[in-house]
């Protein structure tokens, strides 16, 4: 099991997102400054996660997510919480 997972930025506007086995270990990390990509925007909020199969189609939603139209949903989320 996968999981494909979009994080916030609290004190910035900044939006990350991965897929991991393990997402409570993950977000640990991220928040802890583990990540060198992620370590200058902690800390974070999960804003939105799915639950994938196996690591093939993880990927390919995280891809997805990463695409301007996957970018656009994950912000509308964040406008819908506001």
């Amino acid at each position: 099991m996968y999981f494909v997972y979009a994080l916030s930025s609290i004190n910035r506007r900044y939006i990350y997102v991965g897929l991991t086995s393990n997402l409570e270990r993950r977000i640990e990390e991220h928040n802890s400054g583990k990540n060198k990509t992620t370590k200058p925007y902690k800390p974070f909020r999960l804003i939105y996660s799915e639950k994938c199969a196996d690591r093939p189609t993880a990927r390919k939603r995280e891809k997805y997510l990463k695409s301007g139209i996957g970018k656009e949903f994950l912000k509308s989320l964040l406008n819908d919480n506001k």
